[in-house]
């Protein structure tokens, strides 16, 4: 009588179980590393220290700079120094935590900020508390870079041809968002490291360019250091505002981690340290820029200066054609910047999620689309601006309404519409 006990595992099987496991976790890694080594974020770590100061300049130091002087008029003296101060430590502090907490877990580095949010906050939450504050700071950083771009650019034309054909805001944005459609395609941060270095390097110019022109032009005889508003309300408005253009100038924390990740790493020697000594760099940097022109700039005009100095300083005309064409260059290396981490996160998206093949044919789509929505979004609102003004000022000219004096002569200031006719 056959036995009807059912056969026992042998060693053989499980032999053969644990070496199938092996071959697909071996299998996942590979498909994870290859990933990794395409995403623009981890795909290269052969960075210098250099590369994090320039990283770190271009991210940090935009065309706020321009409007210090003006934050000035509206903080006053006293408090626009210390607040200026105050906001270049306070900063400096926190990119060192920042920098510190790359690696703050043996063997593990956080590449990305959603990742440090996830290790304090949980898997999920630590996403939804870093990943809608970091796309609003990004996306919107990009978009005002692509309005400073094109508006930059509109100056630049408007002052090397006084006399040339007015051309609409719209259009330089487009020629400013032409650039973005070819170098939007580089792969990774140290792709642009080229392109990050010019712009430091326009940032400290244009900076250079406001602050001299500015002691050259000299204090003016009727400068008046008083606070624009008259009134308390409005006092204290200006105030906040103040506040919050300081508060912008000093941006560029968002993108710490994933600069931080380009440079390699080892037990031995960890990537804090080049990443510190390029951040200290930076804001030696940061410092010769936003201090003498906010300070100069406001000791010349006083509350007369415009929000962007530039704007104010108007003359020698080559040279303000000069620092807006070098505005244009850095906020090309800024856009960059702040576009890269979107970048890795649509991608990643795309890849981990959606289960789409790495491709150069999803790069070229995924980042286009990016490009096109900031530059669409203004021509079409500019396009709209454009026509409703025109039409409004075709029917004002053909609506006319006509007055005339009234029959009655004892009441000789009555006047009544008498007739309203359509030409």
């Amino acid at each position: 009588m056959a036995s009807s006990e059912s056969p026992q595992p042998t060693f053989m099987d499980d032999t053969a179980a644990a070496k199938q496991k092996a071959f697909m976790d071996d299998t996942a890694a590979a498909k994870q590393k290859a990933i990794d080594d395409w995403l623009p974020i981890t795909s290269s770590r052969n960075a210098k220290w250099w590369y994090s100061a320039f990283h770190n300049v271009t991210a940090m130091v935009g065309a706020g700079v321009l409007s210090l002087p003006y934050a000035m008029a509206e903080l006053g003296w006293g408090p626009g120094i210390a607040i200026l101060t105050l906001s270049w430590i306070i900063t400096f502090y926190t990119l060192w935590q920042m920098v510190e907490m790359h690696e703050i877990v043996p063997g593990k580095r956080f590449d990305r900020y959603h990742e440090l949010g996830q290790y304090a906050f949980g898997e999920k939450l630590g996403l939804w508390i870093v990943v809608p504050q970091q796309v609003i700071v990004e996306v919107g950083t990009d978009i005002v870079y692509m309005v400073t771009g094109g508006k930059s650019l509109q100056k630049f034309h408007n002052v090397v041809c006084p006399n040339c054909q007015p051309i609409r805001t719209s259009y330089f944005i487009m020629i400013f968002a032409s650039v973005h459609f070819v170098i939007s395609h580089l792969p990774n941060f140290n792709s642009i490291s080229g392109v990050s270095l010019a712009a430091a390097v326009m940032s400290l110019t244009y900076s250079t360019i406001a602050w001299v022109t500015s002691l050259q032009k000299g204090v003016q005889p009727d400068v008046d250091y008083s606070y624009k508003s008259k009134t308390s309300s409005g006092v204290m408005f200006d105030f906040f505002s103040g506040m919050g253009e300081v508060a912008f100038a000093f941006a560029g924390h968002n993108v710490v981690l994933e600069i931080q990740a380009t440079i390699p790493s080892t037990p031995e020697t960890p990537s804090k340290g080049p990443m510190w000594k390029g951040v200290i760099v930076a804001y030696i940097i940061v410092a010769l820029c936003y201090f003498p022109v906010a300070i100069i700039g406001y000791y010349v005009f006083g509350n007369a200066v415009n929000d962007n100095v530039l704007i104010t300083l108007e003359k020698p005309a080559w040279l303000i054609a000069a620092a807006n064409l070098f505005v244009v260059i850095h906020v090309i290396g800024s856009y960059q910047i702040y576009a890269m981490p979107v970048f890795d996160m649509l991608e990643t998206l795309l890849v981990k999620s959606m289960k789409f093949n790495p491709s150069f044919t999803l790069r070229l789509i995924t980042r286009s689309a990016y490009v096109d929505m900031h530059c669409s979004w203004f021509v079409f609102d500019d396009s709209i601006t454009h026509w409703w003004v025109k039409i409004n000022h075709h029917f004002s000219q053909k609506l006319q309404i006509i007055l005339v004096n009234a029959d009655d002569e004892d009441e000789d200031d009555d006047y009544s519409i008498r007739s309203l006719r359509f030409e």
